[in-house]
């Protein structure tokens, strides 16, 4: 997580530095700033320092070491739970082609839209509650 952390502030500086240069050329050359890129740019430095501060408090408040930041750690020395995934689920494809759906009505015709919004409800809540029904379900 450390070097993590010490990448977003590498980020954060970089953009800093580059915003400088760009308001200082864009001074140079046409005698105004561009506004538009140096805002973008600073806030593309604010969200390096807000991630890297994240991490930080985060890196603070576990507790100790990751195996990722000890040198001499193994791989097997990290917590092998990382979550409760699915593999056979179709849940998700339904979902991406229910989104898919709902954002070519907005592009498209907002009729369609109103076809995609109900295809989201209904795999999300199938996703949701695939192991309270059937051949999988938890008891």
């Amino acid at each position: 997580m450390k070097t993590n952390i010490w990448l977003f502030w590498v980020i954060c500086v970089f953009y800093v530095a580059a915003t400088v240069m760009y308001a200082v050329w864009g001074l140079m050359s046409d005698g105004q700033v561009e506004w538009v890129g140096v805002i973008g740019m600073l806030l593309a430095a604010a969200l390096g320092a807000m991630i890297a501060t994240f991490l930080g408090m985060a890196h603070k408040a576990q507790g100790g070491e990751l195996p990722e930041d000890i040198d001499t750690s193994d791989i097997d020395d990290g917590d092998p739970e990382i979550g409760h995934f699915s593999p056979w689920s179709w849940w998700p494809i339904t979902l991406a082609a229910a989104l898919s759906i709902s954002f070519l009505g907005i592009a498209v015709g907002t009729w369609l839209t109103f076809i995609g919004l109900p295809l989201v409800a209904v795999a999300m809540v199938g996703w949701t509650y695939e192991y309270y029904r059937g051949h999988f379900a938890e008891r």
